[in-house]
């Protein structure tokens, strides 16, 4: 099985700007983004820190290797592991009837209510990272190729923000947990 190459362009730009902007949020304030980390109760006590570290590196390794052909395979699946811990990490905190922790998830220092929607969202995220690893048919991309890819990937990113942004309002999440 093959994936078109303009669709698996679409995926993997559209990937690693998620991950290279999450990966940003949190080499901007990596105290934080550990305190972050603390919030969801998940680890034990002094493994933040390289928690954090490894997080962030799986992160950058992700949106560059999502970028080289070649690797693609090995971002693809860092970004999996990656969103499926995500997922994971807020579905127990769900389970444990915490729900209005600092997820991370639009940046830093947000006391977010967190729902199944974001589980669902992460889970949607790994699927795309799986198909985006399917190799490519022997074809080349045309003009018209990278004008819609390059389409694709912005009007996906901004309908991303919008999404979560309007989640994160105050009474339009209310239905979404």
């Amino acid at each position: 099985m093959t994936l078109d190459p303009a669709i698996g362009w679409m995926l993997a730009l559209s990937l690693s700007l998620l991950f290279g902007a999450a990966a940003a949020h949190k080499l901007r304030d990596l105290g934080r983004f550990r305190s972050v980390l603390t919030g969801y109760r998940l680890l034990p006590a002094g493994l933040e820190a390289p928690a954090a570290v490894m997080v962030i590196g799986a992160e950058v390794l992700s949106a560059v290797a999502l970028l080289v052909p070649s690797w693609r395979t090995l971002g693809a699946g860092l970004a999996i592991v990656l969103l499926l811990g995500y997922a994971a990490a807020l579905g127990v905190n769900l389970l444990r009837g915490r729900v209005r922790i600092d997820c991370g998830c639009l940046g830093l220092d947000r006391s977010e209510r967190i729902g199944w929607w974001m589980v669902i969202r992460n889970l949607f995220l790994a699927a795309a990272a799986a198909v985006a690893a399917v190799p490519p048919a022997a074809r080349g991309l045309g003009a018209l190729d990278v004008v819609t890819v390059t389409g694709t990937v912005i009007t996906a990113s901004l309908l991303f923000s919008a999404a979560a942004r309007l989640a994160a309002t105050p009474g339009r999440r209310e239905g979404l947990s």
